[in-house]
């Protein structure tokens, strides 16, 4: 038979629990349904057997590990009230069915209400899986043709039209056009993508037609391992809970020992009839179970890691989203983290298209990086490179060669002594190089008529996030293999506190082991190089444009490869405790005050609870503690809009 879920449950004992409300409305006016106490045995009976038999359950086998847990306070509230009310009914004494009746319609309200809030994650990551297409336009045999999206292979060659969903993961060969990647980076302004550029599966294409090499398919894809990270963040157990177990591991006997207490208090010392000393004994254990205290960290966890990943930071446990909360430094790899990753020009001295022409005309054919980048320079200001002769490299200082009939040539410092060159180029030179950008010499007919500086340059959104995590109070701690002066003038330019240079791959985990004596720390990186470091560190940020190896080895993974993700994540983790603190402070403090009210302790004032009340005020505090991680929702967060409910 199959399992039925929270809400069958309750709506199927709402539905029979109608008799007995039916029969509590109309008791003032001096009215009673024929043959109610056979009505009430009936209903209540199928509501213990198809409702309550899962509390039961749960608490007989907490019981059989000698444990207690909250479905225990359920349970022999309503075994109490149930059995009771048997006895009462053989004895013609008052039966009270719908005691335990109403306990479990309202303790099934709470669980309900957690169960919604779980099934709308889960439909939300149905939905995520959703947005894959169903079929790709494949080359086969020299001609495109439409195969299911199981049947797509990697290698393959894959045809996107206009408008049309980016099948799988791969890399553009031909073509130009922009994405819509929000639904995988959270960004919502196209990215341009270019021969070279990677596309994401599922993202949207826009006017322009691409055709791309598939890299990911299947389980492999970046929307797969969305799905599958969030799912388990959401399922995983944060340390915190380990202290709401403890909390409830001890409450539980403690409600027992005050529900015995009051019982006999009311029925040996305050006149309390039998019937009356088991009411208010019943309403402490139901009043004090603690579903609220239950639900108090997964469901503020779910939300918190939920909201992360729509804003492009995987969070892959409820550890690492509890860990990066109490951070005291944040450790940075330089290359592909801080910056870029591929050298870039950042200065040209002299004519810009003349010095780029040379330059390019000279560097059309070489792979060197720096050739790259010049290359790229040229490209992007729309130069075409000019054809040339006699071209000779010199070793240790550059190339040269004849263009449109001069002596042309491209290189170093060390063709100074062949060529003539201005004060001011010289000048221009030092203080470029003071920078830490490497300087590249054009000279034309015997003289150097520009220069050309190339760096790794910063990422622009660097230095506003080492900004913000800086305004947090937090270090910042640059861990990077390259030399002294190159990472002291990247430091100075993004605000990094402190640099650690000329750093051997395997010493980073030793300095991040290092740096963890002063505070727990937080390690960004990107490389294979990084893995060490990043399981070393007591949170692994890792960039999403890094290596596979470097991604597994982190704990949280930043979809946009930008460092303003790690300011999001410190954010959603702090909004998150916060939250998780205020649910736990609520559900103890409704407990604290509960329980002497349903223990009579205010009779003379008034304030009294029945068993059925006791249960109504128990599913609302539950309600109560899904309501309050909901609006973790609405909260703001980094640089996220302002939204409308702040914590």
């Amino acid at each position: 038979m199959r399992k039925l879920t929270s809400s069958q449950r309750f709506w199927i004992s709402f539905v029979l629990v109608i008799p007995m409300l039916i029969q509590m409305l109309a008791m003032p006016f001096h009215w009673m349904m024929p043959g109610y106490n056979w009505v009430a045995l009936v209903t209540t009976t199928l509501i213990m057997l198809v409702a309550a038999l899962p509390y039961w359950t749960s608490a007989w086998a907490a019981f059989k590990h000698h444990n207690a847990n909250m479905n225990t306070l359920v349970a022999i509230g309503t075994t109490i009230a149930y059995f009771y009310s048997l006895f009462a009914m053989v004895t013609g004494r008052p039966v009270y069915f719908e005691s335990a009746a109403f306990i479990t319609v309202f303790v099934l309200l709470g669980d309900t209400m957690e169960e919604r809030m779980h099934n709308n994650a889960s439909n939300a990551l149905k939905k995520l899986l959703d947005l894959q297409v169903k079929n790709a336009m494949v080359l086969r045999d020299g001609h495109f043709v439409q195969v299911p999206l199981d049947q797509v292979q990697v290698g393959d060659i894959i045809r996107v039209k206009p408008g049309q969903k980016v099948p799988v993961d791969g890399v553009i060969t031909s073509g130009q056009t922009s994405l819509d990647e929000s639904m995988i980076t959270g960004e919502s302004m196209p990215v341009t993508k270019k021969v070279g550029d990677t596309v994401v599966g599922s993202t949207i294409n826009g006017d322009g037609a691409i055709q791309f090499r598939a890299t990911k398919v299947g389980q492999d894809t970046m929307l797969a391992q969305v799905v599958e990270m969030v799912k388990k963040a959401q399922t995983s157990h944060a340390p915190i809970q380990n202290l709401t177990d403890k909390i409830s591991g001890i409450f539980v006997p403690a409600v027992l020992i005050i529900a015995i207490i009051t019982f006999v208090v009311w029925y040996s010392f305050l006149g309390a009839t039998l019937v009356q000393a088991m009411l208010f004994a019943v309403a402490v254990i139901v009043i004090a179970c603690p579903c609220a205290l239950g639900l108090a960290t997964p469901t503020a966890l779910m939300v918190g890691t939920g909201r992360a990943a729509k804003m492009g930071v995987l969070i892959k446990d409820g550890q690492a989203l509890e860990e990066i909360n109490d951070i005291k430094t944040v450790v940075f790899d330089k290359t592909g983290t801080i910056t870029v990753g591929k050298p870039t020009v950042t200065d040209i001295v002299g004519d810009p298209a003349e010095v780029l022409t040379v330059a390019a005309s000279l560097e059309d054919n070489s792979e060197h990086p720096l050739a790259k980048a010049v290359m790229k320079a040229a490209a992007d200001k729309q130069i075409t490179p000019q054809t040339v002769t006699n071209f000779t490299a010199v070793e240790g200082k550059g190339v040269q060669a004849t263009l449109n009939d001069q002596q042309a040539f491209v290189g170093n410092d060390k063709l100074l002594a062949d060529y003539q060159i201005t004060d001011d180029f010289r000048q221009r030179m030092a203080d470029l190089q003071d920078e830490a950008k490497t300087v590249i010499l054009i000279g034309l007919a015997k003289k150097v008529i520009g220069l050309i500086a190339i760096q790794d340059a910063p990422k622009p959104t660097s230095a506003a996030a080492i900004a913000a995590l800086k305004a947090r109070g937090l270090q910042t701690v640059m861990l990077t293999g390259d030399n002294d002066r190159v990472a002291t003038a990247i430091a100075k330019e993004v605000g990094i506190d402190r640099v650690i240079a000329n750093v051997l791959p395997n010493e980073k985990a030793e300095h991040v082991q290092a740096l963890e004596q002063d505070g727990k720390v937080a390690f960004v990186g990107d490389g294979i190089n990084d893995a060490p470091a990043l399981t070393a560190a007591s949170v692994g940020i890792a960039m999403g444009s890094g290596t596979d190896i470097a991604i597994e080895s982190g704990s949280i993974v930043l979809v946009q490869n930008d460092l303003r993700g790690v300011v999001k994540a410190l954010d959603i983790s702090k909004k998150t405790f916060n939250r998780i603190k205020l649910n736990l402070f609520w559900a103890l403090i409704y407990n604290l005050i509960g329980v002497p009210i349903a223990a009579g302790v205010f009779v003379g004032l008034g304030l009294q609870l029945s068993p059925e009340f006791a249960a109504l005020a128990m599913a609302f505090s539950s309600v109560s503690v899904v309501t309050s991680s909901l609006l973790l929702n609405k909260v703001r967060i980094g640089g996220s809009k302002p939204a409308t409910v702040t914590q």
